[in-house]
Order: structure tokens, then C-alpha cells, then sequence
């Protein structure tokens, strides 16, 4: 085992007999010494101008020192076309092996923008399939570092062959390793489409970029004028497509938030995820267990019902030592999506945050929260819900843009899940987007819900335009205050079924709790939860309406 940067063995001053001994270990040093530093000095200058790091920098930073084995290292391409013969590099522009990242291994790959741009050929793809099946076989998370121009284009249809392997490797290793890719530059055209299938995406502000055409493309079809960054920046993914995951401020924020993500996963869907030392909660009370932190929950839902809070406020203070990784935080705001760890184990958390457009769910947070589930289900993470929702987000354009498809996708993700599924409602659960949000109804084990929930068909406001239309006509007809009459007829909806005990008297809450005590239930049930099994009907895949 070795570091990345440095050759296994050192190069000899003079060439050596390699008819001897002696002369063939020599000769072994000197490939060795090339395939390290495969780029030349100039390359390897212009990727440090931009703030960049060379494939195997990035490979020692994200591994345990002395951790990785190299493969493949003097593969080299076969191509004899537009005077390709003339330069083959060992390595042929990608980096590719094995090694640990907090004692737990991973597979590997890392394209080299200093040999070829990082251009995939036959023997660069061969490479990347190889280690890819290695993962798959012994189980492990598998990390792709992402920096190249596209295809190689002197390799012809040999290079897209090999795309679309890598596709098919990422599509059957989906939901059996972790799959994490890092866009270290740029990552453009066919090349897209691997990291989109893959779990987790992660982006540098400035330095990724990832299109399937370009602008000047663009320009000369559309006529639009558009930049790298403004197009498939790292900012733009993050914000606006939701095809990545993080927008890192530079290589060590992005390969230090990779880690931190792959504590929370297990290496494979057979395996568990790692345990930490957690905030106990102890096997006595509830009330016995409660801190001055969670007592704060039981101030933090105002009394208007129509005054937002961060629902960060809740996670922090449910989870281990307030610590969340947040996963998408910049696209679809108004759910939130990440890990914490209750009493030490890793759980997946969802939340509406009614801060950002009232905790609604749209097309976008409805797709976010989808895929969040269902990669949480696929590798044995429970799931917990905080559900503050009004309902989907109303206008023709979340209608004419696929609402109804989109947001059966969620319901789809939760009626799928056989993990432990903890639903926590804080206040708001109102119409179809109740039954959505991790509902008794979808399958979920414990559902809790403070008294400050309102779970209702509507609203008080749009029941008493429905409910009382009569009473309402007759009022303005009397010449009444017909405002105040509105009022005293909204209290009286909200009084007799905008609340949680209509709900938990039928069973579909299991129990009403204060917030101080949610930390509490939610580590007890997921305790208990530990050891649930359950299964779904024999089928060959299910048909997610995607």
C-alpha cells in the first residue's frame, strides 16, 4: 500500500542491463516513476493555477494515508489513429484502486485532466468498468472523481461503448453500494449521465461544470447567450436542477463533506451502517430524560398558525450532539433532506420547512424528498418525518409541469420503504399531502404528533368558505360584520377537527406527545423498531411513475 502521489520504488539514474535482475526491478521503478507522473510539469501547473488538485492529490486526500493500491497503473491505450501511437501514457488518464477511508474500504476511480484533458478512451473506460466490478463484488462504496472533457474523440465509437458500460454498472450496482460521484471540473456530454444515476453528487463553486451541450452549441441552435458557470455551474445544479447534492467552496470542503456522508452509509445493502457513541436516552421515562434543549421545543411553534419557523430548530435538537448533514440544502428549500444519528445509529430525516413557501410541497420538493426515501430504504436507514405541510403547492404551473406524477412519487417512496419509519407532525398536515408526508395510512410504524398539529381535509379558512357558505350569504344579507362571523365560524372548524385527537382517536396517531418529549419517543421507537421485518409482494420491479 502506498500513497498515490508517490511511486512504488524509486526511479534509477542510469538504465540498467533489464536483462538482469537487477535491471528488470529498475526498469519496474522507472514505468512506475511514469505512470505517477503521467501529466507533464506544465499540466499539471495550469490544474494548480485554477485551484485545482491532480487526480492522485485528490486520491490522497480523500484516503487514509498509505491506504491505497493502485490497479491497473500501466495500462495503456491501443489507439493508432491521428498520431495517437506517439504518446501512450501509462495509466491512460484515470487513476483507478482501492483503499480506506476511516478504516473502511472503498473502490476508487480519479480522472486525470493532465494526461489527454481527462478524455475517456477504450483502456480509460476499461479501467473505470474494472474497478467498478471490483466494488460491486466485494461490496463496497464506490467513489468516482470526476474531472474530464468528454469522449476521445480519436477512439471513435470505442469511447461511447465504454460510457455507456459505466452506465450500465452504476444502473446494477444502484441500491447495493453506495455510489458517490465528485465533478472536479468539468464533466460534459455522455459523462453526465454516471453521476446522475449515482447516490450522492457533490460540486465545487467555480471549478465544475456539468452540461450535455455546451454554450457555444447552445448559441449556434438557440441563439443563447449563456456562460459555463450560469449553465452548469456548481451553483446552478445545487440551486436549480437538484443534480447535485453539495456546493463545496473548494476540493477539501467537497472530498471533507464525502466523508462525512460516507459515515452515515453502510459499504453495502447487506450491511449495516456504522454505530457511534450516541446521546443516550436512557431506559427509564421519558420525563426523565428531558434537557433544557428540549424543553425549548415546547416555545418554538407559534400560536398564529400562519407564522413560519425553521423546522432546523426541531432536527437539532432531536438528533446526536445537534449534528445534521444536510443533503440537496440548496434546491427545493421547502423540504429538507439529511442525516443525523439518534442514540448513535445513522437515520435519514425529511421535513417540511415552513420557511420556505410555507412548507408546501411542489414538483421539486416532492421529487427531492422521493429519492431521499428511497435511497435511505434501499440501504437499511430508517427514516424520520417532520411533517408541517399545507398541501401542494396550487398554479397551472405545477399542474401543467406533472404535480400529479411528481408528487405521487413521494407516496410511491414512502408505501415502498420497509425500514423503520417515524412520523413526527408539529403542526400542519393538512389534505392529500398528509397522507403523503410518511402517513399511518403509507405504512408508517409510530406516528407522533404534538398538540399544536392541525390535521384536517382543509385549512379553517378555505372549510369555512366551503362550509358555512350559507351562513356566510345570509350573514351579508342581515347586513352582519360578516369578517367577524367568519371568525367565529373558523374557530369552531378549527375547535372541533383542526387538531390531533380526531386523528389519534381513530388510531392514525399513536400518540399525542409535548415537543420536550419528542427526542425521547423518537429514540424509543426507533429502539424498538431495530428489528423490524417486513417485505412487499413478489414482482420483478415495481412501476414508479417517473
Amino acid at each position: 500500500m502506498s500513497s498515490a502521489t508517490e511511486p512504488v520504488g524509486q526511479p534509477p539514474v542510469d538504465v540498467p542491463d533489464i536483462h538482469t535482475t537487477a535491471g528488470k526491478l529498475a526498469d519496474l521503478y522507472r514505468r512506475n516513476d511514469e505512470a505517477v507522473h503521467a501529466g507533464s510539469a506544465r499540466a499539471v501547473a495550469k490544474q494548480h493555477a485554477k485551484g485545482k488538485n491532480t487526480a492522485r492529490e485528490r486520491i490522497d486526500m480523500l484516503l487514509d494515508p498509505g491506504s491505497f493500491v493502485e490497479l491497473d497503473e500501466h495500462a495503456r491505450h491501443r489507439s493508432t489513429n491521428f498520431g495517437m501511437d506517439a504518446n501512450r501514457p501509462y495509466g491512460d488518464g484515470v487513476v483507478t484502486g482501492y483503499g480506506t477511508v476511516d478504516g473502511r474500504k472503498v473502490c476508487v476511480f480519479s480522472q486525470d485532466f493532465t494526461v489527454f484533458g481527462g478524455s475517456l478512451g477504450e483502456v480509460f473506460g476499461e479501467k473505470i468498468v474494472k474497478v467498478m466490478d471490483l466494488a460491486l463484488k466485494t461490496g463496497c462504496p464506490l467513489i468516482g472523481i470526476n474531472d474530464s472533457g468528454g469522449a476521445r474523440i480519436q477512439e471513435g465509437v470505442a469511447a461511447l461503448g465504454l460510457y455507456a458500460e459505466i452506465f450500465k454498472r452504476n444502473t446494477h450496482a444502484s441500491g447495493v453500494i453506495p455510489q458517490i460521484s465528485l465533478i472536479m471540473g468539468p464533466c460534459a456530454g455522455g459523462a453526465v449521465y454516471s453521476p446522475a444515476i449515482t447516490d450522492f453528487t457533490v460540486m465545487v463553486d467555480q471549478t465544475s461544470h456539468m452540461f450535455i451541450t455546451g454554450p457555444d452549441v447552445i448559441k449556434t441552435v438557440t441563439g443563447e447567450d449563456v456562460t459555463f458557470e450560469e449553465l452548469g455551474g456548481a451553483r446552478t445544479h445545487n440551486s436549480r436542477s437538484g443534480n447535485a447534492h453539495y456546493l463545496a467552496t473548494d476540493e477539501a470542503d467537497a472530498i471533507a463533506y464525502v466523508k462525512e456522508l460516507l459515515s452515515y452509509l453502510p459499504s453495502n445493502n447487506l450491511a449495516e451502517a456504522p454505530v457511534f457513541e450516541g446521546s443516550d436516552t436512557g431506559t427509564g421515562s421519558v420525563a426523565e430524560s428531558i434537557t433544557d434543549a428540549d424543553r425549548e421545543l415546547d416555545a418554538l411553534v407559534p400560536d398564529s398558525p400562519n407564522q413560519p419557523y425553521d423546522m432546523h430548530e426541531v432536527i437539532s435538537r432531536v438528533v446526536d450532539d445537534e449534528e445534521f448533514l444536510e443533503v440537496g440544502a440548496l434546491f427545493a428549500p421547502n423540504i429538507i433532506t439529511g442525516y443525523g444519528r439518534i442514540e448513535g445509529h445513522p437515520v435519514g430525516v425529511v421535513a417540511n420547512q415552513p420557511t420556505q413557501f410555507a412548507g408546501t410541497l411542489d414538483i421539486d420538493a416532492s421529487e427531492k424528498a422521493a429519492r431521499f426515501v428511497r435511497t435511505c430504504d434501499a440501504f437499511n436507514i430508517p427514516v424520520l418525518t417532520f411533517v408541517d405541510v399545507p398541501g401542494f403547492l396550487p398554479g397551472t404551473d405545477q399542474e401543467w409541469n406533472g404535480i400529479i406524477r411528481r408528487g405521487a412519487k413521494l407516496l410511491y417512496a414512502y408505501a415502498e420503504a420497509t425500514v423503520p419509519l417515524v412520523t413526527v407532525i408539529t403542526r400542519k398536515a393538512y389534505g392529500g399531502a398528509y397522507d403523503v408526508m410518511g402517513s399511518k395510512h403509507l405504512g408508517a410504524d409510530v406516528n407522533l404528533a404534538w398538540p399544536t398539529a392541525q390535521i384536517a381535509v382543509m385549512g379553517a379558512q378555505g372549510a369555512a368558505n366551503i362550509l358555512y357558505r350559507r351562513q356566510l350569504a345570509e350573514a351579508a344579507d342581515n347586513g352582519e360584520d360578516v369578517e367577524a362571523v367568519r371568525a367565529q365560524l373558523q374557530q369552531e372548524y378549527e375547535d372541533a377537527l383542526c387538531n390531533p385527537y380526531v386523528a389519534a382517536e381513530r388510531g392514525y396517531v399513536d400518540s399525542v406527545i409535548p415537543p420536550s418529549y419528542t427526542r425521547g419517543y423518537v429514540a424509543r421507537s426507533l429502539r424498538m423498531l431495530r428489528d423490524k421485518r417486513a417485505s412487499l409482494p413478489a414482482k420483478k420491479h415495481g412501476n414508479i411513475p417517473l
